[in-house]
């Protein structure tokens, strides 16, 4: 059985891993080029879905940020609405 409870859950918060991943990783170990071209992609994702689906994304954020332990990554969390252009 899955630990998701919808595929929009795991997606969201497999896109935000990606985000999280590449904002947190280094100059020496990613090149920022690449690591601006990936979050890119992401915010273009983000872009492109509907007002239901951004407010459904909203709140599996919100639902991840009540969760997260780790103080980084709970501000990561806060700040990816945001920074991502999810909410306008």
């Amino acid at each position: 059985m899955s630990q998701y409870p919808s595929l929009t859950r795991a997606l969201a918060e497999a896109l935000v891993d990606l985000a999280w991943f590449v904002e947190s990783t280094d100059d020496d170990h990613m090149d920022q080029d690449d690591a601006v071209k990936a979050l890119e992609g992401v915010a273009a994702v983000v872009n492109r879905l509907s007002a239901s689906q951004r407010e459904e994304f909203q709140q599996v954020i919100e639902a991840m940020t009540e969760a997260e332990t780790n103080p980084g990554r709970r501000e990561f969390l806060e700040a990816f609405p945001d920074g991502f252009g999810l909410v306008e």
